[in-house]
C-alpha cells in the first residue's frame, strides 16, 4: 500500500512554490509520494485566454519536480473526468491497494463550496489544507469551512489519516509563499511558446503525451 497525496491544478505553469507545498505535504502527512493532477481544463476557468496547451504545462510541470517523489499527471484525460468528485471517485477504484488523501490551498478552500459535489469530495477522501499568504481569513469564513470545520483532525495527529472516518480535515502551516503562476504568466506571457520534439510521458499512466507547443527554458528547480 502507498500513501500518495493527490493535488490539482491548473499549473500554468508550474513553479517552485506548487514544489515547497508539495515538499512540505509529503513531510507532514508521511507520504510516499504526491502526485500533481494537471487539469486538462478547470470548469471554474473555463475560457481563459491565458490557459496554456496542457502539454506544455505537464512539461514545466515534470521540470519543476525533478529528483522528488512528486508525479505530475494529465490522468484526467484517461478517465475522461472534467470534476474533481468524478476524478477522485475514478481513481480511488483505479487504485485500490493505495490510499489517498486530497490537498489543497486554502484559496481553493474559500471557493470549495462552488465545487461540484464538494461534500461528496470529502466524503470520498480525507482532506489536507495548507495555508497560502491572504487567504486565511476568507478559508475559515467561507461556507465550505462552515460544514467542513465540524470534521477537523489537529496537525499533530497528520500522519495518521489513514486511519480517519471520512469526512476529515487537517489544516498544516507552513512558511508563507507568495510564488503565483498568475505573477509568472504577467512576467513572461509566452512562457510556453516555443517547440521541443521530445515526447512526454505521463509518470502515473506511463503512456505518452501529444507534444504540443511548450518551453523547456524554465528555471531549474530548487533544491529539495
Amino acid at each position: 500500500m502507498k500513501r500518495i497525496g493527490l493535488l490539482g491544478g491548473s499549473f500554468n505553469p508550474a513553479h517552485a512554490g506548487h514544489r515547497r507545498i508539495s515538499l512540505f505535504a509529503l513531510q507532514a502527512l508521511g507520504l510516499d509520494e504526491l502526485w500533481w493532477l494537471v487539469s486538462p481544463g478547470n470548469p471554474l476557468k473555463a475560457g481563459a485566454a491565458d490557459m496554456a496547451p496542457l502539454a506544455a504545462r505537464l512539461a514545466s510541470a515534470q521540470r519543476i519536480a525533478r529528483h522528488a517523489p512528486i508525479k505530475p499527471t494529465a490522468i484526467e484525460t484517461r478517465l475522461h473526468t472534467r470534476y474533481t468528485v468524478d476524478t477522485l471517485r475514478r481513481i480511488v477504484r483505479r487504485y485500490p491497494n493505495d490510499r489517498f488523501v486530497w490537498i489543497m490551498g486554502a484559496d481553493n478552500l474559500a471557493q470549495f463550496d462552488r465545487w461540484k459535489d464538494w461534500r461528496g469530495i470529502a466524503k470520498t477522501l480525507p482532506i489536507a489544507v495548507v495555508a497560502r499568504p491572504g487567504y486565511g481569513g476568507g478559508a475559515r469564513s467561507g461556507v465550505a469551512m462552515g460544514w467542513l470545520g465540524r470534521f477537523g483532525r489537529p496537525a499533530s495527529g497528520a500522519k495518521r489519516w489513514t486511519r480517519w472516518s471520512l469526512p476529515a480535515l487537517v489544516q498544516l502551516h507552513t512558511l508563507p509563499d507568495p510564488t503565483s503562476a498568475t505573477a509568472r504568466r504577467a512576467a513572461d506571457p509566452d512562457w510556453h511558446r516555443c517547440i521541443t520534439p521530445k515526447t512526454l510521458r505521463d509518470r502515473v499512466t506511463h503512456r505518452a503525451v501529444s507534444p504540443e507547443v511548450h518551453c523547456p527554458l524554465l528555471p531549474p528547480p530548487p533544491a529539495r
